[in-house]
């Protein structure tokens, strides 16, 4: 059972890293990045994989080699949900920095203007997203190395 705690927890790890990796260079760049939102997005599904994976193992009867592996598979979750809602809320920040009241009033703007805020928010929203990748690979590779 141990085998397939870590098999879990790594996978979600490396993808996890993976997306920070590319996502700091993105970032770095000023480069959006679809292939970094496929990485956020299957790193999530791996996550809630992991976590039934430690569900599943609880219920079986698996003791891992250190108790705290229960916090470390089900942590990143809600690591993971913190960061979205920090990205959610970095729209409205960038919005409320251009002197904008909503995401219509972008609309309004010039062309370029437009093409400014909009790269604003998704660069912050990247960041955002980066480093929760980071804190969520270091929380599932706890969660490999203490199964």
């Amino acid at each position: 059972m141990t085998h397939v705690a870590q098999a879990a927890a790594l996978a979600a790890a490396l993808v996890s890293l993976a997306a920070g990796v590319l996502g700091t260079w993105r970032w770095w760049r000023v480069e959006p990045s679809s292939a970094f939102w496929v990485l956020c997005r299957l790193s999530q599904a791996l996550l809630v994989v992991q976590a039934l994976v430690a569900g599943v193992l609880a219920a079986l009867g698996f003791h891992p080699a250190d108790g705290l592996y229960w916090l470390y598979a089900l942590l990143p979750i809600a690591v993971s949900f913190v960061a979205e809602q920090l990205r959610v809320t970095s729209a409205e920040t960038v919005l409320d920095d251009a002197g904008l009241e909503n995401a219509q009033a972008v609309g309004e703007l010039d062309e370029g203007r437009q093409r400014s805020v909009v790269l604003a928010i998704v660069r912050r929203e990247m960041g955002v997203m980066t480093a929760g990748a980071f804190v969520v690979a270091f929380l599932a590779l706890r969660a490999w190395g203490t199964a």
